[in-house]
């Protein structure tokens, strides 16, 4: 009877070691998923900066000059941003309104690569300029 009680009494050694397989692919995994969701979240972040910056160069300009557009910047966190126009097609139909397509493109690295975003708008041409 007393063998059978030190027989019972722990885990044996394979068990242990089978326990502990199951627990790091676990905790891999775990790992893993939580290493994307984070990833995610930072693209994301960098992705909605990229549009409210060019969100903001185009709020700059309610009309463009006679000469047009033609700027660029960096911002210290790594984005780049130029806010260029030119006539837009039909606009010369109607001369009271004289348009022009303005393009406001953000570019950045995200990882090993880089990435751009553009918001295009049409604003008058500021007739009262000298």
């Amino acid at each position: 009877m007393m063998a059978s009680r030190r027989r019972q009494a722990g885990f044996s050694l394979l068990e242990v070691l089978v326990a502990f397989a199951i627990m790091a692919l676990a905790l891999g995994i775990l790992y893993q998923a939580v290493g994307g969701s984070v990833r995610g979240v930072a693209g994301a972040v960098r992705d909605t900066r990229a549009v409210l910056l060019a969100q903001s160069v185009l709020a700059l300009y309610d009309r463009v000059p006679p000469e047009g557009l033609g700027e660029s910047g960096t911002t210290p966190d790594g984005f780049a941003w130029q806010l260029s126009s030119s006539p837009a097609a039909g606009s010369v139909e109607n001369p009271q309104w004289e348009l022009h397509e303005v393009i406001a493109r953000v570019r950045w690295q995200d990882r090993d690569r880089e990435r751009e975003f553009a918001l295009v708008t049409l604003l008058p041409v500021d007739v009262r300029a000298p």
